[in-house]
């Protein structure tokens, strides 16, 4: 099977548009959170979120074509962009037929959805907008990225809550290492924070409430947490064969060796006790990577800031990787105490990020944990980044229907 190798990065986050500037404010422990700006949230039990800051949509793509996607889209072609320029790839004709554009989406263009409701309802269905549909559609962000780029290979988008963009990342994988393609745009976006969205995740008490201190309230593994902070952003890479990396000379961030993904078959937001489903995604992950545990040196973990789910991750690390995490040789950490949670773009981000840390030898921290679970016993890199060099990563993304995907990454070594 063909080895596949990562060549591009392209992120637009909470904590920066690009990937230098989102690396940078990570690992310096900076918080991307802060009051709701994108719609009035002042009636909200949750008034703060992880938003793209100084976003245009205009200064990615013709104004003509900004009313044809939502902002997930407008994210999506952002991330996209970035990482074809950061891969340094002029496409061949073959390359465009092969390529695909596999980009993961949790819930597509809340805002839309809300806004043409009223307009059905209070205007009738004669004032709905032509544009409506491909607004609110998930694929739409793969399929405008493959447009824009004119990328004529497989085309679709991932769907599985917070492990969306995770599970295309770890199928742009097989598709190249099968033989079916030689390179792959995967990744994912997600923009949520609407009225829509923040309401209906405060109705399940899922987020924090933490309204008059928001840097401090996404505290993975802290005994103070109290639910997740809702994000938005995207992100991308180019996945290559070796041989066709070689072939460009392509300047290569790691190499992906291992895909795992499970279900918890338990409950519908619930991880399953001990979060056993995580052990088998992480277990298949390291067997697909033929690595054992005591390989794997950083876990970015899934790391939310919920109750229960932090405790059935750790408990999962703890008991999968056993005496490596219980001597403190495995860091994990959560970057998403700094940036929020991404929800259908969170997996592919911290993927990146965790490749990252394979060429920068720095792994980014857990910041806000103060006062940690006494049933969370793990290294949580907590406060500062550390440096390390590292051989193997491994990065974990779990969502609602217990849908569940780690992915392992790898120093590229000849």
């Amino acid at each position: 099977m063909e080895r596949v190798v990562i060549t591009g990065i392209g992120l637009v986050t909470p904590n920066g548009i690009g990937t230098q500037e989102t690396w940078r404010s990570v690992v310096a422990g900076e918080s991307g959170i802060g009051p709701i700006t994108l719609f009035d949230a002042s009636q909200f039990p949750t008034r703060f979120a992880g938003e793209v800051k100084g976003f245009s949509a205009e200064q990615w793509m013709p104004k003509k074509k900004v009313k044809e996607m939502g902002r997930f889209a407008h994210l999506a072609l952002a991330a996209a962009q970035l990482c074809m320029k950061d891969a340094a790839i002029e496409l061949t004709e073959e390359d465009r037929e092969e390529c695909g554009t596999l980009i993961g989406v949790g819930l597509g263009g809340l805002e839309y959805l809300y806004q043409h409701s009223l307009t059905l309802h209070d205007k009738g269905t004669s004032k709905v907008s032509p544009y409506f549909i491909p607004t609110v559609i998930a694929n739409l962000a793969a399929g405008q990225v493959a447009i824009a780029l004119n990328l004529r290979g497989v085309s679709y988008c991932n769907t599985s809550a917070c492990s969306s963009s995770a599970h295309s990342v770890g199928e742009a994988f097989e598709w190249i290492r099968r033989g079916r393609s030689s390179i792959m745009l995967a990744g994912g976006a997600e923009a949520t924070v609407t009225g829509l969205g923040v309401g209906g995740f405060s109705a399940m008490f899922a987020l924090s409430r933490r309204n008059e201190e928001p840097q401090r309230a996404s505290r993975p593994w802290d005994r103070d947490r109290d639910g997740f902070v809702m994000s938005e952003g995207a992100g991308c890479v180019l996945l290559e064969s070796l041989t066709h990396a070689r072939k460009r000379g392509a300047t290569i961030y790691g190499e992906v060796t291992g895909y795992g993904a499970s279900c918890d078959a338990y409950h519908i937001t619930k991880p399953s006790p001990e979060g056993e489903g995580a052990q088998r995604a992480m277990k298949m992950a390291l067997a697909d990577a033929r690595l054992a545990p005591d390989q794997i040196g950083y876990i970015n973990a899934h790391g939310t800031s919920t109750g229960q789910g932090d405790v059935e991750e750790a408990r999962a690390i703890l008991s999968l990787f056993g005496d490596h995490a219980r001597e403190k040789k495995l860091w994990v950490s959560s970057t998403k105490s700094m940036m929020g949670h991404l929800l259908g773009a969170a997996g592919a981000v911290e993927m990146a990020l965790s490749t990252l840390v394979l060429r920068e030898g720095v792994v980014p921290p857990t910041i806000n944990l103060d006062n940690q679970d006494p049933e969370c016993t793990l290294d949580f890199v907590s406060g500062k980044a550390r440096e390390r060099v590292l051989d193997h990563t491994m990065s974990n993304s779990f969502g609602f229907g217990g849908t569940n995907v780690s992915l392992v990454l790898s120093r590229f070594k000849d």
